[in-house]
């Protein structure tokens, strides 16, 4: 039964090896990642303050500097599976540690006087956004590292899925933890409730190191060349005493090439979209809770249907589109999809709260399931500086700007809702989400058609 289900999928005993613990580890990162991205938005605005929001957006791209700069110098330093390990159990040693000074009478969330002075509250929200650069993406550059072209679109829809599975698993079981449907001879309290979750997300991420050290014994190392041009490149920049090229050289490379650049273009217009939404929906959430536990539950509940919506994408969507039109098509499929969406969002009003989630919902849904994955294939045919290290600040620095940016006009479009009225905020916004998914639709499409000619020649990008 197992053989006649690997050659139908079109995989070796050991693609399926590869396969079973790249999407392994991904349920892994993405089951805690979940927990932490929403729960990071209530404990800041219970302890810190909802207006200071899109402050802390603007200031998480500056904070995380020194750390993509460590990172850079570990890359140069370290395998590219130890490096992965070490930041897993880094994070979730940290992790314990907050869920355990979240029951501080002072700093944690008994204290309910919201104050910009609360350091605890800007530290975990600094320290959940450095889950995206330094977990999730590097994952995917670890992943990257280790697959070819073909196996992007033969298997990266099945780890997407796995994760969107891990990503149920956890919202849904914080979901109804939060809801409160439930009877307990004493009833725990919203901060212990949070504590728990933290430290069940921590205990989770611990899991990652042993899956991927299981990985590298038990597959061969020619299964784990990835895109062999590139691989051969870097051999020959080994010995030739090449391969440590320094911290900024993922700065560098990020600018140097236009290719490098397209791909922070793609995360950029995804992330000022994702602000926006994302924001007015906290906002509506935050007015229709009674405390933290009824904020969080609420954004759980969401994030559960974005896994879900996503799960569905990954298994009957990603994988038909990959093979039938390739990441070129992929590339423009969600700018345009996405599009819609937000043009459905703009005409049945900005703050309707059934459409503004359902909008959100989906836009997140298609993000994960097919965007994120068309995205990191890109990476296949470049070199480890931008695999690792161009990455780290295109998911960090990049990205952080881009929340910025989104947070920014966040705050413009609340001063033109107040001074001018509804209409001038919604022909601002319109105005704005036209220019953004315009470029994002022109900038598709040229990086797609670059990829392809790169993947066609067996060229590599940063040579």
């Amino acid at each position: 039964m197992g053989s006649k289900l690997l050659r139908y999928c079109n995989f070796d005993r050991y693609d399926a090896l590869k396969l079973f613990y790249l999407a392994a580890a991904f349920f892994f990162v993405i089951a805690p990642y979940t927990i932490m991205k929403d729960i990071k938005d209530s404990i800041f605005i219970y302890t810190v303050g909802r207006t200071y929001l899109p402050t802390a957006k603007i200031l998480s791209m500056v904070v995380l500097i020194p750390a993509i700069l460590l990172f850079s110098y570990l890359v140069d330093r370290m395998k590219r599976y130890r490096l992965f390990c070490f930041y897993t159990i880094l994070f979730g040693l940290i992790g314990f540690v907050c869920a355990y000074l979240i029951g501080n009478p002072v700093i944690g969330l008994d204290n309910t006087a919201t104050n910009p002075n609360r350091i605890f509250g800007w530290f975990f929200f600094f320290f959940v956004e450095g889950y995206s650069p330094f977990i999730v993406s590097l994952f995917w550059a670890f992943a990257n590292s280790i697959s070819s072209p073909k196996e992007t679109k033969k298997y990266y829809s099945y780890i997407v899925a796995s994760s969107k599975l891990g990503g149920m698993f956890t919202a849904a079981l914080s979901w109804y933890f939060f809801s409160c449907h439930y009877n307990l001879s004493t009833p725990l309290s919203g901060t212990v409730k949070h504590q728990i979750v933290i430290a069940l997300s921590s205990l989770l991420l611990m899991v990652v190191p042993i899956i991927i050290l299981a990985l590298v014994r038990t597959v061969p190392g020619y299964k784990l060349h990835g895109y062999e041009a590139v691989y051969q490149e870097e051999k020959a920049m080994k010995k030739a005493g090449k391969e440590k090229t320094g911290i900024f050289s993922g700065l560098i490379l990020l600018f140097k090439f236009p290719y490098v650049m397209g791909i922070f273009g793609i995360v950029f217009f995804y992330e000022v979209i994702n602000v926006i939404l994302s924001y007015q929906r906290l906002v509506i959430a935050d007015q229709a809770a009674s405390d933290v536990a009824g904020l969080s539950c609420s954004l759980f509940e969401q994030i559960f249907f974005v896994h879900f919506f996503g799960l569905l994408i990954a298994l009957f969507g990603t994988t038909y589109l990959l093979q039938k039109y390739g990441e070129r098509k992929c590339l423009l499929f969600v700018p345009i999809s996405i599009g819609i969406l937000v043009a459905i969002f703009m005409l049945f009003g900005s703050w309707h709260w059934h459409v503004l989630t359902t909008v959100f919902v989906l836009i997140r849904a298609i993000h994960y399931a097919i965007n994120y994955p068309v995205r990191e294939a890109l990476y296949v045919p470049t070199l480890k500086e931008i695999k690792f290290k161009s990455k780290s600040w295109i998911d960090s620095f990049g990205q952080k700007f881009a929340k910025g940016f989104g947070s920014s006009f966040n705050k413009l479009a609340e001063t033109v809702f107040t001074r001018f009225g509804a209409e001038a905020f919604i022909s601002l916004e319109g105005l704005f989400f036209g220019v953004i998914i315009g470029s994002w639709i022109m900038l598709a499409y040229f990086l797609g058609k670059r990829y392809s000619q790169v993947v066609r020649d067996n060229k590599i990008i940063g040579v």
